[in-house]
């Protein structure tokens, strides 16, 4: 039994642990066997933490003998980025120069982790400043994707992706600015869910300065799971209060609580001025089905402008880079990040605003969107549509000069926009089309996740479950 155990949902493993059925310590040396047997043909876990994780393990059996109350995920074995805090080891964020940046404490994710009683058992990548959809650096070098090692496991979190889909631990941590959980979700194969701006805490001891304001706005930590359960129970976890988090919300009521009760649901097949390939048309034709068949009402509500949406928040965070992030990169950034953020700016230049009161005017036009997006949700509380118009890039496409660079980016509009109003998203996972992963999003107002946590078990039990994949020369299963 505790060879596959690596293979089983968290929420699985933490009911099998609280009966006494297996051990924390199983389920943490199983995970250690699938990261030392996997690891090495996709290079997820850059930092892997075997001691830590099975003292953990240990103390999380212990716990239980004394008859303590638990967490959602106690001895569950999980992944965290290495972007994020975890005191006494660097946190490196993909950059050569942060090598020995380390954390004086367990930042938000990491605390609420441990609370919820999961087992760290590895650190994931992430590229060069988390700021690519795509996921090397010339730190700890590139994470390929366990279906295809020629396609981008998706960025920022691709390395929490490919863990989870490979299966390392039953829950990756990840986080969000423009489609880092969801995206590489997507790409991998998994369920990603990016929480409502604020519901999770996000600080880190390690940071000299504070975040810039666009990246304090829109910026989340969620998780990526192989369950629609595990995201809900992951979520749980990660919504712990913490007091040096001042943007994180005091546990509201979240929308739709009585999520069991199917809702109305728009539809949005193609993207605006751009391609869209064909298996992702049928994927979110085929999860409408599945919700309608479900008794979701699927309604004729035409959506506001995603491209619209996209395009302000690219010119929002670029005009934030420019003004913080570029002189760092410059300094510190590896090729590919300085040729992306290049490439970007040549779009942005002569859009962006170049003084104070034209960034301030474009700050006070989030509320006119916002305001649109929610009077949406009154008449649809849920919007079904695309992660990326795209199948999952090439390795690189980013920076490969043949790329137009326009069209990628309306590619990546689904999943880049949300963010900066703030709104939840859910990648869910539609099975797979000629060799690869296929899946659909689905959006809600804020602090909409039960509904869109519910429409996603219905996708799921449609298909049943998703197992994690063997990758590519690593020892079959």
């Amino acid at each position: 039994m505790t060879d596959d155990l690596w293979t089983w949902t968290a929420g699985d493993l933490a009911r099998g642990i609280a009966a006494g059925r297996i051990g924390a310590v199983e389920a943490t040396r199983s995970a250690l066997a699938r990261l030392d047997a996997a690891n090495p043909a996709i290079n997820a876990v850059v930092d892997p933490l075997h001691e830590e994780a099975l003292a953990a393990a240990e103390a999380a059996e212990k716990a239980l003998r004394r008859g303590d109350a638990v967490g959602p995920l106690h001895g569950v074995p999980v992944t965290v980025k290495i972007n994020v805090d975890y005191g006494g080891r660097p946190t490196t964020n993909g950059v050569v120069a942060f090598r020995d940046l380390t954390a004086p404490a367990d930042g938000s994710v990491v605390r609420a982790l441990k609370a919820a009683g999961a087992v760290i058992v590895g650190r994931t990548n992430t590229p060069c400043f988390s700021m690519r959809w795509f996921t090397d650096n010339d730190l700890h070098g590139a994470t390929l994707n366990p279906y295809d090692p020629a396609l981008t496991p998706g960025g920022s979190s691709g390395g929490a992706a490919a863990a989870t889909a490979a299966g390392i631990g039953a829950v990756g941590h990840g986080n969000d600015l423009g489609g880092s959980i969801r995206y590489p979700a997507y790409c991998c194969g998994l369920v990603g869910l990016r929480p409502t701006s604020g519901l999770t805490g996000a600080f880190n001891p390690s940071q000299a300065a504070e975040r810039p304001i666009v990246s304090q706005m829109a910026s989340v930590q969620g998780p990526l799971t192989r369950s629609v359960e595990d995201a809900a129970l992951a979520l749980r976890a990660l919504c712990l209060p913490d007091a040096r988090d001042v943007w994180q919300v005091a546990a509201p009521r979240l929308r739709g609580s009585d999520a069991r009760r199917p809702c109305r649901v728009a539809v949005l097949e193609s993207g605006e001025g751009c391609a869209t390939h064909p298996s992702v048309t049928h994927a979110i034709r085929r999860a409408a089905r599945i919700l309608a068949e479900a008794g979701y009402e699927i309604v004729d509500v035409p959506p506001p402008s995603l491209l619209e949406l996209g395009d302000y928040w690219r010119l929002m965070l670029g005009a934030e880079l420019y003004a913080t992030l570029w002189p760092v990169v410059e300094t510190h950034g590896d090729a590919a990040i300085r040729i992306q953020t290049e490439r970007a700016h040549g779009v942005l230049r002569d859009l962006m605003p170049t003084d104070p009161g034209g960034f301030l005017a474009l700050l006070g036009r989030r509320s006119t969107l916002l305001r649109e997006w929610q009077a949406f949700f009154e008449k649809a509380p849920l919007l079904l549509t695309a992660t990326s118009w795209a199948r999952p890039h090439p390795a690189g496409a980013d920076v490969d000069p043949q790329t137009d660079y326009e069209a990628f980016f309306r590619s990546q509009v689904p999943a880049a926009a949300p963010p900066i109003i703030g709104l939840p998203g859910l990648s869910v996972p539609m099975g797979i089309e000629e060799g690869l992963p296929t899946g659909v999003q689905l959006l809600s107002a804020r602090f909409g996740e039960p509904l869109l946590l519910a429409a996603g078990a219905a996708l799921e039990r449609a298909q049943g479950p998703f197992a994690p994949v063997d990758p590519a020369g690593a020892p079959r299963a």
